[in-house]
């Protein structure tokens, strides 16, 4: 076990972090690598052999006898290719050899991975590049060094390189607005994120009985049980033994990782946790989180449980979210989206302010995209996540602010309230000047934004990507007029304002989930709505985003449109799997036991009746009715289904991702309520796989 004491022995005792580098590396070799980490500098071969060599020896004295260029493709997961750092030796020994080279770069395969017509099958070569802002770590005596993944061509096949792209982007731009404010001492921006981290736990035994679970991980049948989440009684209740040995496990495993695992607790739906890290610099966070994932499904089986990432694994209790909390600051310790206690005063936050609203009204497209995958388009718009429009929560502090700007008048200032319980012996405490609303996509909460819309098993890399470039995109707007302003104070004032004015649209503090808002925000404000996956993202290739993006330098036009490509690919794939999941459980399990179950009524109607002719036997007659209707009714929802998967044909991508949206989903839909309502008829002990009602409460 562990315990307080302990935690900083091991935190980030497998990772190769500043303290290790301090101790193990010359201070002529710290000094040249951190200025590579700090402030870009090229990296020289010389240094690059004296880490290999001092990451090599304490990689060995950690037990690893391997390592890899740990990378990030266009999967959505991590990939590495290990390599041992034996070497043979001219006496026919081995000895242990790992060089600046092999630490810069790798050439893994890149063929095999998604490339979006990027790389041809018979084209195989791609290289993996060192990135050295992110620490080196050991996993499973496995030197992992994190990397960019490019092809022979050049061209970016991952999602760190783009990321590392748009954090550049956005310091330089957001360097340009501070030197205009006096802050000649920044060196450099950096975008910040905390993620939080949603997920299911079920028993192993159950999940391994579930077909639909193991190929998809979703259910892709299931009747409500008798009791749900409709109590709010999990929501921060009381952690199960078994999930807090879990919960105490995982913790120890990332912390060990340098992962700042900092709050767990129990969610709204049965069966639903949370996790919620520090705040950590975009690109490493963005690693943590694909560690963070890795660990969590690992840590699970050892205590017999799976861990579900899924967006929407059950029907009618919430979905699983990741909200990606963003901020940025300097390398000076300035928080430049803290209001501070006078915020219509402090100029320098109204434009870093703005300069979000405008990024976030300007491309609410691309910030959609990022977060469309097949599995969060079940959960956008419940009434669990915010809906699939795009808008900003501001607060009632920050609305009065920029009404005031917007309209001209004095500020009247917010009123610092104290909170009174009523009983002496609770303290009184004061009031935040603003409410939070879950139901914002993207809300301010005092000092960041909360990205509220990605779902719990997406990358966070591509909507940091989105969200960088668009800011990057507004500053540069800003700072291009701002430079050349004869009076710099009426030019910023007026900038601001008219973003008020241009941008107010995209402002919204009232409840995401009322229908009369979708009403508002499609017919009034002429907001997008941009409901599933093939809605929004063939809108990556309009010639604003494209322009946007290739002209920071985060993608080349032919890397959007392989993104494109391969977002729609998996979209495709993935739902057809599902339907075919479908498909081979209907008839090689639901229709049996429907079968069989009614074949069980009808000789039980038959040995009753052998005892006496005249009994009616009116419920195992209805039923066997019911049942025999519904078996004939999943037969030929199935054969639908399954034809309207093999007759997908189309010239291109989105085409077919448009059919499957309008075919294939509804008929998958029809399948399942079907299936469904055979499950709440038919004896348990005859229906074949656990029951919502076992997953949801099967973990005691």
């Amino acid at each position: 076990m562990t315990n307080a004491t302990s935690i900083p022995e091991i935190f980030g005792e497998n990772v190769f972090d500043d303290r290790v580098m301090k101790s193990m590396l010359s201070a002529k070799v710290y000094a040249s690598l951190k200025k590579t980490i700090d402030e870009d500098a090229p990296l020289d071969i010389g240094i690059a052999n004296a880490v290999a060599d001092a990451m090599k020896a304490w990689a060995i004295e950690k037990g690893a006898t391997h390592y890899t260029h740990w990378f990030q493709p266009l999967t959505g997961v991590t990939a590495e290719k290990h390599d041992s750092f034996i070497s043979p030796s001219p006496d026919g020994g081995a000895i242990m050899e790992f060089s600046g080279k092999n630490l810069i770069k790798g050439e893994p395969d890149a063929s095999s991975f998604p490339s979006g017509g990027l790389r041809a099958t018979f084209e195989a070569r791609g290289y993996t590049a060192w990135d050295p802002t992110s620490y080196a770590f050991i996993k499973d005596k496995t030197l992992c060094i994190p990397t960019a993944f490019c092809s022979y061509g050049g061209e970016a096949l991952d999602k760190k390189t783009p990321l590392l792209r748009s954090m550049e982007a956005l310091s330089k731009q957001a360097m340009r607005i501070l030197k205009l404010f006096g802050h000649d001492d920044v060196k450099y921006v950096r975008s910040e994120v905390g993620p939080e981290q949603e997920y299911f736990l079920v028993d192993e035994k159950l999940y391994n009985q579930r077909r639909d679970l193991i190929f998809t991980g979703r259910t892709l049948f299931g009747a409500m049980p008798p009791k749900g989440q409709e109590m709010d009684d999990h929501y921060f209740g009381a952690i199960k033994p078994r999930v807090a040995e879990y919960m105490a496990d995982l913790n120890r495993e990332l912390w060990k990782l340098g992962i700042y695992a900092k709050t767990e607790h129990n969610e709204v739906a049965p069966a639903q946790h949370e996790l919620a890290p520090i705040f950590s610099t975009t690109n490493i966070a963005t690693d943590h989180n694909q560690l963070t994932m890795e660990i969590m499904q690992k840590v699970a089986r050892r205590h017999g449980l799976v861990c579900l990432l899924h967006e929407k694994p059950f029907a009618g209790v919430n979905g699983s979210g990741k909200h990606n909390n963003w901020s940025l600051s300097t390398d000076t310790g300035i928080q430049l989206l803290k209001p501070g206690d006078t915020p219509h005063e402090n100029a320098q936050f109204l434009i870093f302010l703005c300069a979000v609203i405008k990024a976030v009204d300007d491309y609410q497209d691309l910030l959609r995209l990022a977060v469309a995958t097949a599995g969060n388009d079940h959960r956008l718009g419940a009434n669990e996540a915010p809906p699939a429009i795009i808008s900003m929560f501001l607060g009632d502090e920050l609305d009065a602010v920029l009404r005031s700007i917007e309209n001209d008048e004095p500020y009247a200032g917010s009123e610092k309230k104290t909170l009174t319980l009523g009983v002496d012996v609770l303290p009184d405490f004061p009031r935040d000047t603003t409410d939070r609303n879950r139901t914002s996509p993207f809300a301010f909460t005092g000092n960041k934004f909360e990205f509220r819309s990605l779902g719990s098993s997406n990358s966070i890399a591509c909507a940091n990507i989105m969200l960088n470039a668009a800011v990057a995109e507004s500053l540069k707007i800003y700072a291009d007029r701002l430079e050349k302003a004869d009076d710099f104070e009426t030019t910023l004032n007026g900038m601001i304002k008219k973003t008020i004015k241009d941008h107010r649209r995209i402002i919204f503090n009232g409840n995401g989930y009322d229908e009369a808002w979708v009403r508002e925000a499609t017919e009034v404000r002429g907001l997008c709505n941009y409901r599933t996956t093939p809605d929004c993202m063939p809108h990556l290739l309009d010639e604003k985003n494209v322009r946007m993006l290739t002209s920071h330098g985060i993608y080349s036009e032919s890397e959007l449109r392989s993104r494109c490509d391969i977002m729609l690919e998996n979209y495709c794939k993935t739902v057809k799997i599902e339907a075919n999941a479908m498909v081979d459980m209907a008839r090689k399990q639901i229709l049996p036991a429907v079968s069989g179950y009614s074949a069980d009524l009808a000789a039980a109607i038959s040995a009753k009746r052998a005892v006496s002719p005249e009994l009616p036997c009116k419920y195992e007659t209805s039923l066997v009715a019911r049942l025999s209707e519904l078996a004939d009714e999943i037969a030929e929802k199935t054969d639908k289904l399954e034809d309207a998967v093999v007759n997908l044909k189309a010239d291109d991508i989105i085409t077919e991702s448009y059919s499957i949206r309008d075919n294939v989903l509804i008929a998958m839909s029809e399948l399942r309520a079907a299936a469904d309502e055979a499950e709440t008829l038919t004896a348990k002990e005859r229906w074949p796989f656990p029951t919502y009602g076992d997953l949801l409460f099967g973990v005691r």
